[in-house]
């Protein structure tokens, strides 16, 4: 088994309101950086400070780390267009950072990398990936992504109270700049995340696609944006069996993510880490903040799967089904 975590860059991410994936605009650029440092060597090494929320929420990334340490997971991290350099050692797939959805051609490496990472994914000598990612401003490039392939559903957000009406301004005139309608892209997921997504879910998604040309079992360790890049892979025609790990926060956070997993073949597995139950920072998890990110919901999910979650808190995982029916403890 490895745990695979893609980080890159997207200048949505600079938009005000957008992204609480750091703790002000300056650091916001660092925090893909900084993720891949702290699952790599358990602290920072180039990276200024451990990314936090505005309010101090810190980085699902140390929760990623503490099941990779506790599990001996074995890690790769990839470049998919950071735009700070990272201290950790990356595999790069010739993604760069994306340009402002509201732009032309915000992502023009998106075919390109999604061709590599595929690549990649068939020739990793696992049976089984964990993969996630780390991306400030991403579920807004999701949400334009799922416009363009002509998909409905929400998607969620780092802060207590999602943006919604902002994201779908933003995913509105990214639209308008790229001169396409909603649903024009479908069954073309490059084009898609080209015109209206950002570098990390086409490497995403070319990882899974790989994996899958491959026959392994393939974890999306994440929330909406890892559904997104499952529907990519959807639209280019690729079957196979996928989860989605995610949290019992961002589960809260999209009462439809069990009918939107089922509508694109996908198996929801939600963890509650029971981090409400504790007296620091990790609570703010459960008041709305962070939610998921940097493959936390994955991790989660091998951790319970171990029987180690008793160090992390009370807990459950179910596998919910898209009528809301939940199976398991």
């Amino acid at each position: 088994m490895r745990l695979i975590l893609v980080a890159g860059a997207t200048d949505t991410a600079k938009i005000d309101g957008i992204s609480a994936a750091g703790a002000d605009s300056d650091l916001l650029a660092h925090t893909p950086s900084a993720d891949l440092e702290l699952v790599e060597y358990g602290s920072l090494v180039r990276a200024p400070e451990l990314p936090v929320s505005p309010t101090g929420c810190p980085t699902p990334a140390a929760v990623t780390r503490a099941v990779r340490e506790r599990l001996d997971l074995d890690f790769l991290a990839v470049d998919a267009g950071l735009s700070v350099p990272t201290g950790a050692p990356t595999v790069s797939v010739g993604a760069k950072r994306g340009r402002d959805i509201r732009e032309t051609d915000p992502v023009p490496t998106a075919p390109g990398s999604f061709l590599a990472a595929r690549q990649l994914g068939q020739k990793l000598p696992d049976d089984e990936l964990v993969v996630g990612e780390t991306i400030p401003g991403g579920t807004t490039t999701a949400l334009g992504t799922l416009r363009a392939l002509g998909e409905e559903w929400a998607v969620s957000s780092s802060f207590p109270e999602n943006p919604m009406a902002l994201k779908q301004s933003v995913v509105a005139d990214g639209l308008d700049a790229s001169g396409i309608d909603v649903g024009e892209f479908a069954y073309e997921p490059l084009l898609a995340v080209r015109a209206m997504g950002d570098p990390v879910l086409a490497v995403v998604a070319g990882l899974v696609a790989g994996a899958l040309d491959d026959d392994k079992d393939v974890i999306l360790g994440g929330g909406t944006q890892m559904l997104t890049a499952a529907a990519l892979v959807r639209h280019e025609g690729i079957a196979g069996p996928l989860t989605l790990a995610t949290t019992s926060y961002l589960a809260d956070d999209v009462p439809v993510l069990a009918e939107a997993s089922n509508s694109l073949d996908v198996e929801l597995a939600v963890t509650d880490p029971g981090f409400g139950q504790r007296d620091d920072a990790l609570a703010q998890y459960a008041a709305g903040e962070g939610k998921e990110g940097a493959g936390m919901g994955g991790a989660l999910l091998l951790a319970d799967r171990a029987g180690e979650l008793e160090h992390v808190g009370e807990t459950t995982t179910k596998v919910v089904d898209a009528a809301g029916v939940t199976y398991g403890p």
